[in-house]
């Protein structure tokens, strides 16, 4: 009758020992978990970038279609000469902006930069990304358009 009273007040805690395992596996876990997250959710994010400077693309293609030259001004009305779009990403995490190359307004590029305040700016194999008038796709960055545009 003795032995199982003994045997239940062994058995009443965990030791300090366990506790300390039990820490350093989570921990582990942890360091290795929250760096691949964060990679994870800065390539997600990219997918912002892309989406914007195709809006851009789109809204260009129209305002060609209607005036024979390209827009240089992103947020003005398009009764103004603009294409009426924002000039941040959706979540605002990219700043998109549109450079005319000619004078005549036959071509431009927009670029699509990560914004200060955005988050994006701790992503270094993809900065800015940019878009041509003849659908050429760029980024800077040292992983290159294949990899960032996929």
């Amino acid at each position: 009758m003795n032995m199982p009273k003994r045997l239940m007040r062994r058995m009443r805690g965990v030791t300090l020992v366990e506790l300390m395992i039990v820490v350093a596996v989570i921990a582990l876990l942890a360091a290795i978990a929250i760096p691949s997250y964060r990679r994870y959710l800065l390539r997600s994010q990219r997918s912002e970038a892309k989406i914007a400077l195709m809006q851009v693309q789109t809204a260009q293609e129209k305002y060609y279609l209607q005036f024979n030259t390209y827009s240089n001004n992103l947020t003005a009305a398009i009764t103004s000469g603009g294409l009426g779009l924002p000039a941040a990403s959706e979540s605002g995490k990219y700043d998109v902006t549109i450079n005319a190359f000619a004078a005549d307004g036959q071509s431009y590029q927009a670029t699509a930069s990560p914004s200060s305040d955005g988050g994006q700016t701790d992503d270094t194999q993809c900065m800015d990304f940019t878009i041509t008038d003849r659908g050429v796709r760029g980024v800077s960055g040292p992983s290159g358009p294949e990899f960032c545009w996929k």
